[in-house]
């Protein structure tokens, strides 16, 4: 069913059969990613393939007359089909990680080198094109281990360090003190994390929601590692700027980090990271913090004032969704990949993808399947693999990331130790919890 020329709804077997490449026809490349992605929703890959492999036939057999002009018609035809799963499998490696995957797109290759057996050519290309996708499963799988082995988020360290003596304790200042080196440092930190998120893990959050009785389809591989990453680094990095900031003594040194994460925030901004610089924010709006009212006295508020401003959650986010539009266009034009570096706020480009799954059902009442819902789905996450894919133009420090990533981080405990510590508490509750605390 078509609205003002976009399709809009159809059965999945229609859908299916606008995937397939004919003589005379192939498939726009938004189509075909927005049909790949959303389609486990309603069938496993495996069945999906499977499903092409019938209609290829079919196609196949109809050519098969062995005059000249068909067997050239069958060549063109081959050369559809192999371009349809070159993408298919550049696109959704994943997809091909299970054997039944793997046997049908044997089976199709198989059935496809048959169309022009004489000069090898398909043969060649769909080598290259099998040792490709196990070059890529490879490497996500290599990827998966190393994660594994991601530091904890926020574990207790129980003794507060702030038993030992000032000097052999190293914070962030002493490692890097220029908040444009930090903040790129982190950008470098942010779009290796956001290269191992894929589109499928995306489409987890629709596939995942819902019960999974309707569609066994992912039950098998429901596995969201990649997005918990991602979410458990945000975190970390906002337990570390409260840990940075608390555990300072002495008020004007405290004062002095506070402004050096405000600057490091706004540097953030710039480059078009609002992840970190949200993550910065979120560090410092936690309680802990927050309460240092005579730390914060003595820090000049003004650019903080712009940051909160900027992530004010006000209107659905609305002052960060014009920055992040902004950026987005930037990236557009951009001649170098310095400008082109946008990472969006991604536990709200989550939400969004969730309400939207929520908001419209997956199938209309007649039973069609609701393609207008996936085609602003992947409209989303399509945005979100563009900007995944900018190379990051800084340098790496390993020093710096190495502090990042493995300093030590305060509990939500020790948090509130610390600050107690630094500035002790002003009221009832306050002195409820210190006592408590102790």
């Amino acid at each position: 069913v078509y609205q003002d020329g976009n399709l809009v709804s159809g059965s999945l077997e229609a859908l299916i059969e606008r995937l397939v490449p004919t003589m005379d026809y192939y498939p726009d490349r938004t189509y075909i990613f927005t049909f790949l992605l959303s389609s486990r929703v309603f069938i496993h890959p495996h069945e999906l393939l499977a499903k092409v492999g019938q209609i290829c036939i079919k196609q196949k057999q109809q050519l098969e007359t062995g005059t000249e002009a068909e067997k050239a018609k069958l060549k063109s035809f081959a050369a559809k089909i192999i371009q349809l799963l070159k993408e298919w499998t550049e696109t959704f490696p994943y997809d091909f990680q299970d054997e039944k995957s793997m046997k049908e797109l044997k089976e199709i290759a198989h059935r496809i080198t048959q169309c022009d057996e004489e000069n090898g050519t398909v043969k060649k290309i769909i080598s290259q094109m099998t040792q490709n996708l196990l070059m890529a499963l490879s490497a996500r799988s290599q990827y998966q281990e190393i994660r594994e082995k991601f530091r904890q988020p926020v574990t207790d360290k129980g003794t507060i360090l702030k038993t030992k003596p000032q000097s052999t304790i190293k914070d962030i200042l002493s490692v890097c003190c220029d908040p444009l080196i930090l903040a790129q440092q982190l950008t470098y930190i942010e779009l290796e994390r956001v290269s191992n998120i894929y589109p499928e893990d995306l489409m987890q959050i629709v596939s995942h929601m819902d019960s999974l009785d309707n569609h066994k389809c992912r039950g098998d591989v429901t596995k969201t590692y990649n997005l918990e990453a991602y979410d458990n680094w945000f975190n970390c990095l906002s337990m570390l700027v409260a840990t940075e900031i608390c555990r300072v003594v002495k008020k004007k040194q405290r004062t002095r980090m506070v402004e050096f994460f405000i600057d490091v925030a706004r540097e953030c901004f710039n480059i078009g990271n609002f992840n970190s610089m949200m993550a910065i924010i979120s560090g410092m709006n936690l309680s802990p913090v927050a309460r240092l009212k005579k730390t914060w006295s003595k820090v000049k508020t003004a650019k903080f004032d712009v940051l909160e401003h900027h992530m004010d959650p006000s209107s659905n986010f609305c002052n960060y969704r014009t920055a992040l539009q902004g950026a987005a266009q930037r990236s557009q034009t951009a001649n170098s990949n310095r400008e082109k570096i946008v990472i969006p706020v991604f536990n709200l480009f989550i939400k969004d993808i969730y309400f939207l799954h929520k908001i419209h059902t997956n199938r209309l009442p007649n039973g069609q399947i609701n393609f207008k819902k996936f085609w602003e789905i992947s409209r989303q996450i399509h945005d979100f693999l563009t900007w995944k894919q900018v190379e990051c133009p800084f340098e790496k420090d390993k020093k710096i990331q190495s502090y990042l990533l493995t300093a030590p981080i305060y509990s939500e405990e020790a948090l509130f130790i610390a600050s107690f510590e630094s500035e002790g508490p002003e009221n009832h509750m306050e002195k409820d919890s210190w006592k408590t605390l102790r």
